[in-house]
């Protein structure tokens, strides 16, 4: 671990601000749209605008950087955040906002690629899962921390907004002077979505459900908190439980599915989140249970991704795990577009506990399919199995390839025999 801090602390640090912004950005929309009269629905689509972005960019960025090099491509999307940031509360409308989370998502999927280029050319075989972990760790801090700066008070209404835009911009100057060398950008050939589908049906359907529960948390539940009344204080508290219930049962559950069947882990794991969205449903008056909702929920659904990732890897071979992935993260994100719609518009029906019922119905549909599943076809035994990799739902397709490869020497390790020479 310190040698992964010590080729790479000022990418984790410059990472570090950007999820401060972001994270920041996310919520401070959500709060300042309901104090603005923006309807659950209108705020659904500027929230659901930032996936599209990520997913346009996800296919655009690998040829721009290949045009004019990862240092260009980095400082230009970086000030194109930093502009938007400072615009939002100048125009608060929203398609004003919703364009603005186009070109947000975006450029922090642009960035995203190019510092996770980065972070996978200076780590080594041997710690290239230490940095995967601790670079994943570094985006969850950098979101829960994010959430105590909505407290900070603003009475021009633009301080916040300002705050974010300098976070983004500082976040550059630790990574483009420090590193010098830039890495070969090279990405694998894809997977196509049928053969995929194909290969894991539970892989497929689990990533597009998961995918509006992701969208749900990091867009719409500050927007939540608003439509039901929770003060500031209360708003950031119940945001960054759900980050920090990933952060905190991410590898209990990733041991766990090292261990054991993972398609029954994930049956489970998908049960226990939903049935806490409906807790949380019944017992919506109780802020101390919607915090513990919000904490479970957030456990549950943050390791399905890197579940439903490692599930569907033991049903292919090393060569094909890193093509497979882009259609896994291509899946997750058309679950994410259509996640905060969809919220949105059940909550301007049924009032906030839209929020959590359809968090609910996603994870009991996942649940619901998974023991479907179970009925189709056996389960490949625990020795068969590939390695659990710890991968964010925020990251970009050259994290889920770096974390693919690492599953790949993992598991042809696992496969060497053994020196049993005396």
């Amino acid at each position: 671990m310190f040698e992964v801090l010590k080729s790479s602390w000022a990418l984790l640090l410059g990472m570090l601000m950007l999820m401060l912004g972001n994270g920041l950005q996310s919520s401070l929309l959500g709060v300042r749209g309901g104090e603005a009269g923006f309807s659950a629905f209108q705020l659904s689509v500027v929230m659901s605008s930032y996936f599209a972005g990520f997913l346009l960019a996800s296919r655009m960025t690998p040829e721009l950087i290949r045009r004019v090099g990862h240092v260009r491509v980095f400082a230009a999307l970086g000030s194109f955040i930093s502009a938007v940031l400072i615009l939002y509360p100048a125009f608060p409308n929203p398609i004003v906002w919703a364009i603005g989370r186009v070109i947000i998502g975006f450029c922090f999927c642009g960035v995203y690629v190019t510092a996770e280029s980065w972070l996978n050319n200076s780590a080594s075989n041997e710690n290239r899962g230490q940095a995967l972990s601790l670079y994943m760790i570094v985006q969850m801090v950098g979101i829960i921390a994010a959430q105590a700066m909505l407290l900070i008070p603003d009475t021009s209404g633009f301080f916040l907004f300002v705050l974010g835009s300098v976070l983004v911009s500082v976040a550059f100057a630790p990574i483009l002077l420090s590193i010098s060398p830039t890495p070969a950008f090279e990405t694998t050939k894809r997977m196509s979505l049928a053969q995929l589908f194909r290969t894991s049906p539970l892989g497929c359907v689990g990533m597009f459900l998961l995918g509006g529960v992701y969208a749900a948390q990091f867009g719409m539940s500050a927007v939540y908190g608003t439509a039901a009344g929770l003060s500031l204080q209360q708003i950031s508290m119940f945001v960054a439980a759900f980050y920090v219930g990933a952060l905190v049962l991410q590898y209990p559950l990733g041991f766990l599915s090292d261990r054991m069947d993972r398609r029954r882990l994930i049956t489970i794991v998908a049960f226990l989140g939903g049935a806490s969205a409906v807790f949380a449903v019944a017992f919506s008056a109780n802020f101390v249970v919607l915090l513990v909702s919000a904490f479970l929920i957030g456990g549950m659904a943050n390791p399905l991704y890197s579940l439903l990732i490692a599930y569907t890897n033991d049903f292919l071979g090393h060569e094909d795990m890193a093509s497979a992935s882009a259609g896994m993260l291509f899946i997750n994100g058309l679950g994410a577009i259509t996640g905060p719609l969809i919220i949105g518009w059940v909550m301007d029906t049924v009032g906030p506990q839209g929020f959590f019922i359809l968090i609910a119905v996603l994870l009991l549909l996942l649940t619901a399919y998974g023991l479907w599943r179970m009925t189709r076809r056996p389960a490949p035994t625990v020795d068969e199995t590939g390695r659990f990799a710890p991968i964010s739902q925020a990251s970009s397709p050259v994290f889920m390839e770096v974390a693919q490869e690492y599953a790949i020497e993992a598991a042809e390790s696992a496969d060497q025999p053994k020196d049993t020479a005396a």
